[in-house]
């Protein structure tokens, strides 16, 4: 174990960051990114568009911030759903997925289809959930996937038929599988009671997963209409985030749905991409430890101003839930989920906790302004008000990053089917290698 242990040394020793100057010097953009920040384009999508700034003569000029899905403004489609006082993330889904709105006939049958395939496979609950709990729900559900491989009489069939199968068969049980693979955790782990609902053919995706998540089955009309825009609001951002990227590269091989959705999840999984609330929720219990009043904004700044110096929380420097690498002057996603936290936390008591995101979201553009002297604009973003409705639900921490998924979900499968269908090339970009020549010693003479 000590000739191991040595060897970890001398390897972990050669993979040291490399100096961003190795970078620039081959023109590498890092992260893909443009040295403005701006993203490299890597293909083109008629899916979904997120806007927050145009170029001029090479500068980057702020605007407020717009998500459309499939042209249309995700604003509009939720202002409209409100209005008709009817669930949104159906219908979000089926716009997505199939390209156009659809009359109400075609949405009820959509309805039915996906109230179809909410059930898991015979004996897939005990035999692939039960059987292998685990400590992470996102990677229960990655398994899980690609379990459903093994349940499918055709799936390895590309074809444009067969993916929208796929795909709205993996959309309705999105939820399932993140329910029952919470609690299979909080019975094995946690030593919690093992409670599984059936799903119901009568709900929305949003009604059936506080219906199978809580014990009584019970919720109000409000905290369904809740968690219904979230999931609108998750449900497609962009072709070039991290997890629909890897959808696209994965699929761009030609290998299966359950392949390709398999490592989204995994991408999801990491925290610089999903897990973004939780940090955001960690924060706030900090701010909570050192204000005396949540409330007062002096204290507030206080502790905002000692977080941008390094010296408090994380010790990196982050504001969570504040900035967005395409948004700049907003993020409509989180001026939309605002507006519903507000109304929750009226209901819920939890007026003061409002208070403080409110604060940290007003506070924060100047405090950074004045430590950084950096024009920048950067505003909330849905990450910080997201996990504080989630908690507000009574949806344990566990669940964050998984209903992340089962809304992503809809898009990781639009982005799939137009890259399976369209584009027609792997995706293959290249890495200079940097390693100078070196001779082959014959193993007598190491």
């Amino acid at each position: 174990m000590n000739k191991i242990n040595k060897l970890y040394d001398i390897v972990e020793s050669s993979y040291q960051s490399q100096p961003i100057e190795v970078y620039d010097d081959y023109n590498i953009k890092r992260g893909l990114r443009n040295p403005d920040g701006t993203p490299v384009m890597a293909g083109i999508t008629a899916i979904g568009d997120v806007r927050g700034y145009y170029m001029q003569d090479g500068e980057k000029i702020p605007i407020d911030g717009k998500l459309k899905y499939r042209g249309i403004n995700i604003k509009t489609i939720v202002e409209n759903c409100e209005t008709e006082s009817r669930f949104g993330f159906e219908e979000s889904a089926f716009l997505l997925i199939f390209g156009f709105l659809p009359t109400r006939e075609l949405l009820e049958e959509f309805n039915d289809v996906l109230a179809s395939y909410r059930t898991l496979p015979d004996n897939f609950t005990e035999d692939m959930i039960l059987k292998a709990p685990s400590q992470n729900i996102m990677n229960k559900m990655a398994r899980s996937v690609l379990a459903l491989y093994t349940y499918d009489s055709n799936p390895d069939d590309t074809s444009l038929r067969n993916t929208l199968r796929q795909s709205i068969e993996l959309i309705a049980r999105f939820p399932t599988l993140a329910v029952y693979g919470y609690y299979a955790k909080a019975c094995y782990y946690e030593e919690k009671s093992l409670i599984l609902h059936h799903p119901q053919t009568n709900l929305s995706t949003a009604e059936n997963f506080l219906y199978m998540l809580r014990p009584d089955n019970q919720y109000t009309p409000f905290e369904a209409e809740t968690l219904d825009l979230l999931f609108m609001l998750h449900a497609e951002h962009g072709g070039g985030n991290n997890s629909t990227f890897a959808t696209r590269v994965v699929s761009s091989t030609g290998t299966d749905t359950y392949s390709a959705i398999a490592a989204a999840v995994g991408s999801l999984k990491g925290p610089k991409h999903g897990g973004a609330n939780q940090e955001v929720m960690s924060m706030i219990e900090f701010f909570k430890q050192n204000c005396k009043d949540i409330t007062d904004e002096k204290e507030v700044k206080d502790v905002i101003t000692k977080i941008l110096k390094k010296e408090a929380f994380d010790h990196k420097g982050l504001i969570y839930g504040m900035g967005h690498a395409v948004y700049t002057k907003s993020d409509p996603r989180a001026i939309l989920l605002k507006e519903k936290a507000a109304t929750l936390a009226e209901i819920k008591g939890c007026n003061e906790e409002f208070e403080l995101y409110s604060l940290i979201e007003k506070l924060t553009p100047d405090i950074f302004y004045e430590m950084k002297g950096d024009s920048k604009q950067i505003s909330a973003n849905v990450d910080l008000y997201s996990g504080f409705v989630y908690k507000m639900l009574g949806i344990s921490p566990d669940l964050y990053t998984p209903m992340f998924a089962v809304s992503r979900i809809v898009g990781w499968c639009a982005h799939r089917i137009e890259e399976v269908t369209t584009c027609n090339r792997i995706i293959r970009p290249g890495y200079k290698s940097i390693y100078k020549e070196k001779k082959y010693v014959p193993l007598a003479e190491r």
